[in-house]
């Protein structure tokens, strides 16, 4: 089975290498494939239950529940790219998979041994890993829990002369309150719980839930407060390293069966529960509360100084560990009657999903149409107080964007603690204002249109800087490299005197394009760079062999041409490369706007190298700056750095570049279809070798 986060490239890439070094080892192989497209080639039941060993090349998380009694061995992707055959051979003396597997395999076991393989700093992947597991499954708890009893607190609440708000018991609003409580009492345990899991797989579920329970349950260790969720993050990592740890103890053969459902999870909700109760219970509750009261006792003249710091943790991770101690302090603190704590927080949180929106609004050509639509859904989600709608925006551009969302979430916090803003509910947003459960709401409106304004503007400064840094970059690149490279074709061209002299003229002509497209966005600036490039192929035609009328649209379903190939690219370096192709596929008259296509391209890149290994890159792009799908092709002789799994610098390019609208299966086919044909070491080779432009689309015409 192979997988990558985007499933795309790397997903067929390793499929294809792990059947081809199947089939040269003399083995039967299927590979099951989950990539964007959907899951392909699925493994039946017959097939799993034949199956020898199972080989698991993923950089996700996958079900591996069906493989139970099986040898299973669990790789990243790229494992499966540079090393197919070490990996046949290592499947076959891999651990069973199941509950009594030695190596802990699952949905974090594998992970953990794997880490345990590959030192310290993969440890802390890991951690973080099963940190934000946990996190993730506590969120819905939270959101739920929280607009349940803001809900039923506005709507069925009495105002009660100290300014809170109280239910009357027994009434249908008590009832909805109720749930409400519940959902948000088990969001502790859920986080413990599912920290655990990442690391310890399902045995370790029982007790990191039963843990965070006690760590939240002061009563248990003689404590007025429970240690919160730091107390659950503490139970959820033991258990999980416990459950890991008690995996691999020997056992008599009749007792690994009732090992994963009987003896781990009770001797690790055991051990695990007293352990805390008797040893690290009270000092974790004596921090807590110890920080929870000097946070709550920063009043007056502090409350500004409070405000900005506990809006600068609410906008850090938006959802993450650091986001939930500030969260948790001031819903902690609405019990003993202090409710501007919360205020701050509730101020904060909305910031980043609306400033976060409001940037693709205000600055949409520095954003693809995919981002735009991100946009009005993070707008909508910060309307609710859900701030984990920013985490897309800060996942691609974390410089950029986690700084501004700090920036604007201090705002509002400040701002709210200036004027003593008061929240009666643990949530956040302009829903609780709306619902009644604000204090001060029209300083909590201009505090949170305050910070978001802040966060916007401050977003779209950063990433604009940046793009135009990377774009001066590009062209002071490009406009290096031409004559080097028009020196090398006039030295060594296939031509000699006058057509060497063309073939020269023609890469240079290309990288002074180049430069002027890099060098602004005006329109006319892209219409030089467009024109320039228009007469690069046709100057690489008088050296070069025509290519047979109608062979084009046998070419991946004529999206790729002979205008769009190069035989020897100008660029030396990676955004130079794809703003040259850029560039070329310009020539087509399909490509509306050559600066947004390199920058949603670029963007693409920041997520994940499209470098594929074997000497191969395919940088692709979903947007609407080209008005048709269109493929390009380049090779370089010298090979560009593309950050490839097995480290080889890319000599074969193509860029990809179709319409939002018509991205869908269409782009993935496209991939999928070059991904794999590629894989064959004797196409790649005769694609290197092909003399000329023809040559190259008869090779590329195999391609279905």
């Amino acid at each position: 089975m192979t997988a990558c986060p985007t499933g795309i490239a790397h997903t067929y890439m390793a499929a294809e290498k792990l059947a081809q070094a199947a089939h040269a080892l003399g083995h039967e192989i299927k590979v099951e494939t989950q990539g964007s497209i959907g899951a392909e080639n699925i493994l039946s039941d017959n097939d799993v239950r034949d199956a020898d060993a199972v080989i698991i090349a993923a950089d996700k998380d996958v079900d591996r529940s069906r493989f139970a009694g099986k040898k299973v061995l669990s790789v990243g992707v790229a494992e499966g790219i540079r090393h197919p055959e070490r990996l046949i051979e290592r499947v076959q003396s891999a651990p069973v998979y199941g509950g009594e597997a030695a190596d802990g395999a699952g949905t974090g076991g594998g992970a953990t041994g794997a880490a345990a393989g590959a030192g310290g700093s993969r440890e802390r992947g890991v951690t973080y890993k099963a940190l934000m597991n946990g996190v993730s499954y506590m969120i819905p708890f939270v959101v739920v829990g929280g607009l349940l009893l803001a809900i039923s607190l506005a709507v069925g609440g009495h105002p009660q002369a100290d300014g809170g708000l109280v239910i009357p018991d027994g009434s249908f609003w008590k009832h909805v309150n109720d749930i409400g409580v519940i959902g948000f009492t088990l969001m502790v345990p859920v986080l413990s719980g599912y920290i655990a899991y990442a690391i310890g797989d399902r045995p370790a579920l029982v007790p990191g839930m039963i843990g965070g329970w006690i760590a939240n349950t002061g009563a248990l260790y003689d404590s007025k407060a429970g240690a919160g969720f730091i107390g659950a993050i503490v139970t959820g990592f033991l258990a999980g390293y416990l459950v890991h740890w008690i995996k691999k103890v020997e056992v008599p053969g009749f007792v690994r069966p009732i090992m994963p459902i009987i003896v781990i999870p009770i001797v690790a909700t055991t051990a695990l529960g007293l352990f805390f109760i008797y040893v690290i219970g009270r000092p974790i509750s004596w921090v807590f509360t110890h920080l929870t009261g000097w946070l709550g006792g920063m009043t007056g003249s502090s409350a500004v100084l409070l405000g900005a710091i506990l809006g600068l943790m609410i906008a850090f991770d938006m959802g993450g560990p650091v986001n939930k101690t500030a969260f948790l302090f001031g819903a902690g603190l609405i019990a003993s009657g202090n409710q501007t704590v919360m205020g701050m927080c509730a101020a904060a949180i909305p910031v980043m999903p609306l400033g976060q929106g409001l940037a693709t609004l205000i600055r949409r050509r520095l954003y693809s149409e995919q981002e735009r639509e991100t946009g009005m859904a993070a707008l909508f989600m910060g309307l609710f107080g859900i701030s984990e709608g920013a985490i897309p925006f800060a996942a691609a551009r974390p410089a950029q964007v986690i700084p501004a969302n700090m920036l604007g979430g201090a705002v509002a916090g400040a701002v709210a603690g200036t004027a003593g803003v008061t929240d009666a509910v643990p949530h956040g947003g302009p829903i609780v204002a709306v619902l009644g459960a604000v204090g001060g709401v029209p300083v909590f409106f201009l505090a949170v249109a305050i910070g978001t304004v802040v966060t916007a503007l401050t977003t779209v400064t950063l990433v604009d800087v940046s793009e135009r840094r990377k774009g001066d970059a590009a062209a002071a690149s490009l406009n290096r490299v031409p004559a080097l490279a028009g020196a090398g074709a006039g030295a060594g061209g296939a031509g000699a005197g006058g057509a060497g002299a063309g073939g020269a003229g023609a890469v240079a002509s290309a990288g002074a394009g180049s430069g002027a497209g890099a060098d602004a966005g005006a329109g006319a600036a892209r219409g030089t760079a467009t024109a320039t490039l228009a007469k690069a192929p046709a100057a690489e035609a008088r050296t070069e062999e025509k290519a047979p009328a109608g062979a084009a649209d046998q070419v991946l379903s004529g999206y790729l041409t002979e205008q769009t190939v190069r035989t020897q690219l100008a660029a030396g370096e990676k955004e130079a490369a794809i703003r040259e192709m850029a560039e070329l596929a310009a020539g087509t008259g399909k490509v509306a706007d050559v600066a947004e296509l390199v920058r949603v391209a670029l963007a693409r890149e920041a997520q994940g190298t499209t470098g594929l290994g074997e000497e191969i890159a395919i940088p692709h792009a979903k947007t609407d700056a080209v008005t048709a799908p269109v493929v390009g092709f380049a090779r370089s002789a010298d090979g560009i750095d593309w950050g490839s799994p097995d480290g080889t610098p890319a000599k074969l390019v193509f860029l990809i570049a179709v319409p939002e609208a018509a991205a869908g299966d269409e782009h993935l086919r496209i991939l999928s279809l070059l991904s794999r044909k590629l894989m064959d070491s004797d196409f790649r080779a005769r694609l290197q070798g092909a003399e000329d432009t023809a040559a190259i689309l008869r090779t590329l015409g195999e391609i279905h």
